[in-house]
C-alpha cells in the first residue's frame, strides 16, 4: 500500500496536530521561529478531531497554537497555488491576532502572532531561499516597527522537485532541523525509521515516520484526503508536461538560433570579402535591414569607418 504523504493538508493535520504528536509540532514550530520565539511547551487550540472533519473540512485543516507566554502560532500547509495566497496569509495572521482582545481588555494584552505557511508551491520567484521570514519595517532604514506582526513562508519546491533525487542528494541539503523536516514533506518515501543516516536520525524524525506508518483515515478522511492527493499528482504531471515542453522548445529555439548564426557569420565574411549587400542577401536569404544592422555592429569600430576588407 502506498504510504501517505504528509504533504496533504488532511495528513499533515493529524501527524502535528494532535495531542500525542505535540512533540513533533514543537520540534517543527522551534525549527522555524527566531531564537526569541522558541517554544517548550505549546497549546492546541483547535486540535484535530475526526468526529468534527464531517461538518468542517476546511477551517480544521490549519493548526493553531499558543506558547506559555501568550504567542500565537498558526501553521497551514497548502497544496496548490491559489490566486492571492498572500492576501490569505495576511487574513488568517490579523484574525489569529484580532481573535485575542476580549471585551473590555486593553491593546496591551495582544501577544506576538507569527503566521507559517508551508507551500507546495513557488510562490516568490525573487527569492533563491525555500525559507522566507517577513516583517513590517520602515522602508529607508529598516527599523522594525509593528514587532507583533510576523510571516514566514516555507516553499518546498525549491527544498526539492528533482523526483529522480536519492537519498544522499537530500542528505547534502539538510543543514539544520529545518532542513530535515523539509526533507521528510518532500521525499519521506527515501525514509526509512529503522535505518536512518546519523545526520536525521533524532526520536521526532522517527516518531513522525512511524506516525506516517499506522496512519489510518475514516471513509470521510479517506475520500477528503484522496482528493487533495489527486491536487498533487496532478499538479506533479502538469509540471512535468511544461518541462517536457519547454525541452522541446528549447531545443527548436536553439536549432533555430544556431541556423541564424551561422547565416551571420556567412553575411561577416561575405562582406569582408567585399560583396555587397545584395549577393550577400541572395546568398544567405536575410533582408537587406539584417544584413546592414549585422554588418555594422560587427564590423565597424567605436567612431570610426567599417573595417576594410583584406586586400
Amino acid at each position: 500500500m502506498e504510504k501517505i504523504n504528509p504533504r496533504v493538508d488532511i495528513a499533515f493535520k493529524k501527524i502535528f496536530g494532535v495531542e500525542e504528536n505535540k512533540d513533533l509540532l514543537i520540534s517543527l514550530v522551534n525549527s522555524i521561529v527566531g531564537e526569541e520565539d522558541q517554544v517548550e511547551e505549546l497549546t492546541l487550540m483547535n486540535p484535530y478531531n475526526p468526529k468534527n472533519f464531517k461538518d468542517d473540512k476546511v477551517s480544521i485543516l490549519d493548526i493553531k497554537a499558543k506558547g506559555v507566554c501568550g504567542k500565537r502560532f498558526n501553521i497551514e500547509i497548502q497544496i496548490s497555488d491559489e490566486a492571492d495566497y498572500d492576501k490569505r496569509a495576511l487574513y488568517y495572521w490579523a484574525k489569529l491576532y484580532t481573535e485575542q482582545l476580549k471585551v473590555g481588555e486593553d491593546y496591551s494584552s495582544l501577544s506576538k502572532a507569527i503566521g507559517i505557511h508551508i507551500l507546495n508551491f513557488t510562490s516568490i520567484p525573487e527569492m533563491d531561499r525555500y525559507h522566507n521570514v517577513f516583517h513590517v519595517t520602515d522602508k529607508e532604514t529598516g527599523v522594525l516597527y509593528f514587532k507583533d506582526l510576523e510571516l514566514h513562508t516555507i516553499e518546498l519546491k525549491k527544498f526539492s522537485q528533482n523526483s529522480s533525487e536519492e537519498l544522499p542528494d537530500i542528505l547534502t541539503k539538510i543543514k539544520n532541523s529545518l532542513d530535515m523536516w523539509v526533507a521528510f514533506l518532500t521525499r519521506h518515501d527515501l525514509l526509512n525509521k529503522d535505518h536512518l543516516p546519523p545526520a536525521i536520525n533524532t526520536p521526532v524524525l522517527k516518531k513522525a515516520l512511524d506516525v506516517l506508518d499506522v496512519m489510518s483515515f475514516g471513509d470521510e478522511e479517506r475520500e477528503a484526503y484522496e482528493g487533495h492527493l489527486k491536487w498533487l499528482r496532478i499538479e506533479a504531471n502538469t509540471l512535468k508536461k511544461y518541462e517536457a515542453k519547454g525541452f522541446a522548445e528549447g531545443e527548436i529555439i536553439g536549432i533555430e538560433k544556431g541556423y541564424s548564426n551561422a547565416l551571420l557569420l556567412v553575411a561577416t565574411k561575405m562582406s569582408m570579402q567585399g560583396a555587397s549587400i545584395q549577393d550577400i542577401a541572395i546568398t544567405t536569404g536575410l533582408s537587406h535591414e539584417e544584413i546592414e544592422k549585422h554588418v555594422e555592429n560587427t564590423l565597424c569600430i567605436p567612431g570610426g569607418a567599417p573595417t576594410p576588407p583584406p586586400s
